[in-house]
């Protein structure tokens, strides 16, 4: 195997490009460490993004359409019409300046504090934190580790559901890439309605799927759609979580309203770069980001061959959509410490495991880590090295 192999051609930028004083994810540790932690991409923007953005330049920076950008819900309602969620009401998309906002925004709104809400954990974190912020407790269920991957545990979800109000779902799931089947959904469907609970459907890595055919939102379905509150952006598909923007999208336009209204002045509104940002990348984005998803694909494939063949007690499946990597260590050497041990020893940064588990089941997530994949093959290749060395020196 050679870090070149089935590699096809793409743009990546260099270490020296990458370590600029604004990057977080590049200064945040020393020069001598890879980065491989937080949630962005070493890709160069999208020609057609900078582009754009220049030529808003030009036109000054006063305030866009606050009231609702005619060109921007066109070309979202026709991108999220791909994903099922057809047929969306006036009002039924509201703009955000993130992801994260809308989360919180909706554990406010529907939720009153000392209620459950339920959610799969190892999950984003900011799902637990929302909800423990905000004073309501989790109810989290773990996810079951099987030989084929990652999969729901339907008797805990059955019984966590039955207290709950709110259902939290992250779908693309982060961090395990999982990409919830059509038959998965229809489950899911079935208890949320069962149980008469709101979701929350974070979508945010729905448009890097390596799975075949179109993505399936959660809301697709007549029987859900009016319970539930689907949020998403561009930052992760097109790497620009510089530029803050997101959606809240909803086939009941009251409930978005009231769930948008939660947070009232307390949230901003989305910029007018960002704006400019997402319809370049809807308009004219596509066969960027198509190259940019069969790069991560021979990213994720080096990567699962690679620890086959060098790590083999590095448990590791496959992810069906992200960049990101759930990489369970327990079976190596320092797995009770094994990001602090990764980032002093072999000078790689990831992201430790238990950052992803509510407080009850952080005991339970000690050993894994989270690795971003997104960097050029030869950055990659250089971390696993390192990993590799450092672990088997240990």
């Amino acid at each position: 195997m050679t870090q070149t192999e089935n590699l096809p051609a793409y743009p990546t930028l260099s270490p020296a490009e990458l370590r600029h004083p604004d990057s977080l994810k590049w200064t945040l540790y020393g020069e001598d460490v890879i980065p491989m932690w937080i949630a962005d991409m070493d890709f160069p923007v999208a020609p057609a993004i900078l582009s754009a953005l220049r030529e808003r330049l030009d036109h000054g920076l006063g305030y866009h359409q606050l009231m609702g950008d005619r060109t921007l819900d066109r070309l979202l309602r026709a991108k999220l019409d791909t994903h099922g969620l057809k047929d969306l009401p006036e009002g039924g998309i509201a703009m955000l300046p993130g992801v994260v906002p809308g989360i919180y925004a909706t554990v406010a709104a529907l939720t009153q504090p000392g209620e459950k809400v339920l959610t799969m954990t190892p999950v984003y974190h900011p799902f637990h934190l929302s909800i423990t912020t905000l004073g309501r407790e989790v109810s989290a269920v773990a996810l079951l580790d099987g030989p084929d991957g990652y999969r729901i545990d339907w008797e805990g979800l059955e019984a966590a559901a039955q207290d709950s109000k709110l259902m939290l779902l992250c779908h693309p799931h982060n961090p395990t890439g999982r990409v919830w089947t059509h038959d998965e959904l229809e489950r899911l469907r079935d208890l949320v309605v069962r149980h008469d609970l709101s979701v929350l459907s974070d979508e945010l890595h729905a448009d890097l799927c390596f799975t075949e055919g179109p993505f399936e939102s959660f809301a697709a379905a007549e029987a859900v759609r009016d319970r539930t509150i689907t949020v998403t952006g561009p930052c992760k598909a097109f790497n620009t979580a510089g530029l803050g923007i997101g959606a809240m999208i909803g086939h009941d336009a009251g409930l978005v309203g009231r769930v948008r209204g939660a947070a009232g002045g307390l949230m901003g509104h989305e910029g007018a770069l960002s704006v400019t940002m997402w319809q370049a990348a809807l308009k004219d984005g596509g066969p960027w980001l198509a190259d940019t998803v069969a790069y991560l694909r021979g990213n994720r494939d080096f990567l699962t061959d690679y620890l086959r063949e060098h790590l083999p007690a590095v448990k590791f499946h496959p992810v069906e959509s992200t960049y990101l990597a759930w990489l369970d260590l327990r079976g190596c050497p320092h797995a009770g410490d094994i990001q602090k041990f990764l980032l002093e020893e072999a000078k790689v940064a990831l992201h430790d495991g238990p950052t992803f588990a509510p407080e009850s089941f952080k005991p339970q997530t000690q050993g894994f880590v989270r690795l971003n994949f997104a960097t050029s093959r030869e950055i990659l290749t250089e971390a696993l090295e390192r990993m590799r060395r450092a672990l088997d020196g240990a």
